[in-house]
């Protein structure tokens, strides 16, 4: 009954009336609470709408059962092999399509399928594998933008090893809160080539020169990749590194000489098979420590800067000494030369080119630290001058308001002459008293309050006082008078009794 009505009723509709009744049709499919019978017969009218002509009516179907986890299988698989505009409706949000389906569909589709594929929500690594490798740049960046999309740090590098020269993408990169040390380091690796190839091709430097000062840049971002990847974080990096063949000795040297032993212990444990325990336990004894550098494979060299550099450490740390920034420090590599310098085997030659060039370096480094520090006390200190100046401009600006509001300036009203008819200049006039103003404003009863004239004299008063005081003796009235005196007067007895005892 439904299949016939609907096409009864469609039959000879346009386009846009069909789009509307295929809405209305899927509407009442999956949210109407069909019999069993009339779903059935709904379901068979929504397929048949497949053969439509019109991409129209197959959008608005699309747009309907896109989101609805009831829409048909056989529906959806049908309409994310349509045209371009009304796949990617199902593509982006259907939760009926499968990993294979999606895979399949990235597959045939064009860039702009991929990309929306990519943007998924809770892609799963299968997908997101598919798309890391078969994806180009907007598919990229929109794989990386998707926060719950499921990325293994092994497609994280496949996209590196693939379009890591595009800026784009290692920023899109840099944004993920789960991005692995590894995938970091490689990042650093990529922003390096890019800047040597830069400069190579401008001619600023020469191609060996940039080499060694990207190998140099790639240990740095190597040990700062380890901020806080903890020590399972640091085993990866020490696991990839070794296995790109990427985890030298001077490395090793590096993080040693710049107080990175939980990467020096996670490498020489790789290197040498023993547990990070052991491992630890041989750092700190310098006999201990030459066994296990002849396990890992370490140049025979670098053991008295290595062992030099561990003792520093042990004394910085027993000490509690501070040692400035997370580089390479001056003082440990110091102790390091003073180890090799008296050394006279001509292998000890290069160890000692290379640690001069990692004091030169930490120089640097620090001049850099200090002067940062130098120029931020300086911003500090200029901001607050100029928030106190301002402050200082503000407060001026209301007293002046406020001045210019409670005394205005009187001015001299025009005087007009009626028998001559000329308007004569304006009298200047004495500005008023401003004190005087406010004495003026004030109420007559707070006035009282305030006035020191001596109260009226009353007559009959003074005359009751004056016969009691002519009854009393002439020697009590002596004593009252004395008393008085002291009373009124104790500061002027107090500086005549000053005066006397000065003068004994």
């Amino acid at each position: 009954m439904i299949i016939r009505e609907f096409l009864t009723r469609t039959q000879n509709a346009s386009a846009a009336q069909r789009a509307e009744a295929a809405a209305i049709l899927g509407r009442a499919y999956l949210y109407g609470d069909l019999p069993a019978d009339e779903a059935w017969e709904a379901k068979t009218a929504l397929l048949t709408l497949l053969d439509d002509p019109s991409p129209v009516v197959r959008r608005a179907l699309a747009e309907t059962c896109a989101a609805s986890a009831r829409t048909p299988r056989p529906l959806v698989v049908a309409l994310s092999c349509d045209v371009p505009e009304v796949a990617r409706l199902i593509l982006a949000r259907s939760p009926v399509l499968t990993d294979a389906d999606l895979v399949d569909a990235a597959a045939l589709g064009d860039e702009a399928t991929r990309a929306v594929i990519a943007a998924r929500h809770h892609l799963s690594h299968m997908v997101s594998g598919a798309l890391a490798e078969i994806g180009e740049l907007e598919t990229l960046i929109a794989l990386v933008r998707n926060p719950t999309a499921k990325i293994t740090a092994g497609r994280l590098l496949r996209m590196i090893e693939r379009r890591g020269t595009e800026a784009d993408l290692r920023e899109a990169l840099l944004g993920r809160a789960d991005l692995p040390p590894e995938v970091r380091y490689a990042l650093g690796l990529a922003v390096a080539q890019a800047l040597s190839g830069f400069v190579i091709d401008r001619g600023w430097l020469g191609s060996e020169r940039c080499d060694r000062l990207r190998r140099e840049v790639g240990e740095r971002v190597a040990l700062e990749a380890c901020e806080g990847s903890g020590a399972a974080g640091i085993a990866r990096l020490v696991a990839h590194l070794r296995t790109t063949h990427q985890l030298t000795a001077g490395l090793i040297l590096r993080a040693v000489l710049s107080g990175r032993t939980d990467f020096a212990l996670a490498a020489l444990a790789d290197l040498s098979g023993q547990d990070h325990a052991g491992v630890a336990r041989a750092m700190r004894d310098p006999r201990s420590f030459a066994d296990l550098h002849d396990r890992a494979g370490l140049p025979g060299a670098l053991l008295p800067a290595m062992q030099a550099a561990l003792s520093a450490w042990q004394h910085v740390a027993h000490r509690a000494t501070p040692i400035r920034g997370t580089g390479l420090s001056q003082r440990i590599i110091a102790c390091a030369i003073d180890a090799c310098g008296s050394l006279p085997d001509a292998e000890m030659q290069p160890v000692l080119v290379l640690l001069n060039r990692y004091e030169a370096e930490a120089a640097r480094d620090e001049a850099r630290e200090a002067a940062r520090a130098i120029a931020a006390a300086a911003l500090v200190r200029e901001t607050a001058r100029r928030e106190a100046e301002a402050l200082d401009a503000t407060w001026r600006a209301a007293l002046d308001d406020q001045r210019r509001s409670a005394f205005p300036s009187s001015e001299a009203a025009p005087v007009i002459d009626t028998a001559v008819g000329l308007v004569d200049a304006p009298v200047a006039v004495e500005p008023s008293n401003p004190v005087g103003a406010i004495l003026d404003a004030l109420p007559e009863q707070i006035l009282a309050w305030y006035r020191t004239e001596a109260p009226v004299a009353d007559p009959e008063a003074e005359a009751a006082t004056e016969a009691v005081l002519s009854s009393l003796e002439e020697s009590l009235l002596d004593q009252f008078r004395a008393g008085r005196s002291a009373a009124v007067l104790p500061s002027e007895a107090g500086s005549s009794d000053k005066a006397a005892r000065i003068a004994a």
